[in-house]
C-alpha cells in the first residue's frame, strides 16, 4: 500500500527553519487546504483542513528562501504519524506530511525560478543574481 498524499493550499505561517545538531536543515510550516461541496440539502457549504508540513536539507532552505505566509503551494509527500506520552502520562499522537516536493501554484499567480548550488549548511547560492525569488499569490 502506498503512502502518497498531494495538496494544493496556502501558507498558514512563516516556514520555521532550523538545523539538527549534524547540520541538516529542517522547515516546518502550516497549509490550509479550502473546499467546497453541496450538502444533502443542496447549500454550499465551504470547509478548511489544516495540515503541517516537514522538509528536510535543501528543500528546507529553499521553502524558507522563497514562501510567506499566504503563499499558495503544492505540496507532495508522504504521511508521518508521532506518538508520545506527554507529562500526565496520557498518550498523544499527531499526523503531519513530510513533503518531498513543494512549489507555488500557478493557478492565479506567477513564479520566477531561480536554480541555486551548494555552498554549505546556509550557504546558498544563485546561479543568476538578477533572477527574482520565487513567490506565489493567494
Amino acid at each position: 500500500m502506498s503512502n502518497s498524499v498531494s495538496i494544493v493550499g496556502n501558507l498558514t505561517r512563516e516556514p520555521e527553519l532550523r538545523y539538527t545538531p549534524s547540520g541538516a536543515a529542517v522547515a516546518k510550516f502550516g497549509v490550509a487546504v479550502n473546499r467546497s461541496y453541496n450538502n444533502r440539502s443542496g447549500e454550499k457549504v465551504e470547509q478548511t483542513d489544516f495540515f503541517d508540513v516537514t522538509a528536510w536539507r535543501e528543500l528546507a532552505e529553499n521553502i524558507a528562501e522563497s514562501l510567506t505566509v499566504g503563499s499558495r503551494v503544492i505540496v507532495t509527500g508522504r504521511l508521518q504519524q508521532d506518538r508520545w506520552e506527554n507529562d500526565s502520562g496520557e498518550k498523544r499522537s499527531k499526523i503531519f506530511i513530510v513533503a518531498d516536493e513543494v512549489g507555488p501554484s500557478l493557478r492565479w499567480a506567477t513564479a520566477s525560478v531561480t536554480k541555486t548550488t551548494r555552498g554549505g549548511p546556509g550557504e546558498w547560492q544563485t546561479e543568476a543574481p538578477e533572477a527574482e525569488e520565487v513567490s506565489a499569490g493567494a
